[in-house]
């Protein structure tokens, strides 16, 4: 059974993959300076990522795509619990680091989620944000370069936190975002 499940989460997340390169095929005018149009990003979420790492069943994948003058993007997660924020952060692996955009927000102690957390778009960076970013380039610079990720943090509501899964305020499950294609 567990491999089934597997097995189909796989086929979805390959689904999602080729629709979304058949949108950004469908919207390319064949002119590319240096605009990104053709840019998939991609991140596969774990515990093991997060800093520090977690112990948690919890599972996810985050894919964007370049739209014109905004980004889509998808969130996709299992096994997780009370989820309230969702973020891309600056920063390279290893290394917990401030907010640059926000993705999600919802509120402790919400319950299990299990598939789409959030489709949306976004067109800039969060305003004032640490990461210093004041534009759409700024983003993709820092995914291109290697230094960005996404994570999900989640809050059971109660104190303590960090008590483990379902409550890890500072994130739960986080993948570094990469340029899918690209040699690793």
């Amino acid at each position: 059974m567990r491999a089934l499940r597997i097995a189909t989460a796989m086929c979805v997340a390959a689904a999602l993959l080729s629709l979304s390169l058949a949108t950004v095929a469908a919207h390319d005018d064949g002119d590319h300076q240096g605009d990104h149009q053709d840019t998939i990003w991609l991140a596969i979420l774990r515990g093991k990522f997060e800093t520090p790492p977690r112990d948690t069943p919890a599972r996810g994948f985050a894919l964007f795509s370049m739209d014109g003058g905004s980004v889509d993007y998808l969130i996709v997660v299992s096994k997780i619990s009370n989820v309230f924020a969702a973020h891309i952060h600056c920063g390279p692996p290893g290394v917990a680091a401030p907010v640059g955009v926000t993705l999600f927000m919802g509120t402790p102690g919400s319950g299990p989620v299990r598939g789409v957390l959030v489709r949306s778009s976004f067109t800039g960076p969060d305003a004032g944000n640490a990461c210093g970013w004041t534009s759409l380039a700024d983003v993709v610079d820092n995914v291109t370069s290697g230094n960005a990720y996404v994570n999900v943090h989640t809050n059971d509501g109660m104190a303590p936190p960090n008590t483990g899964p379902g409550d890890f305020p500072g994130g739960e499950i986080r993948g570094q975002l990469r340029v899918a294609g690209e040699d690793d």
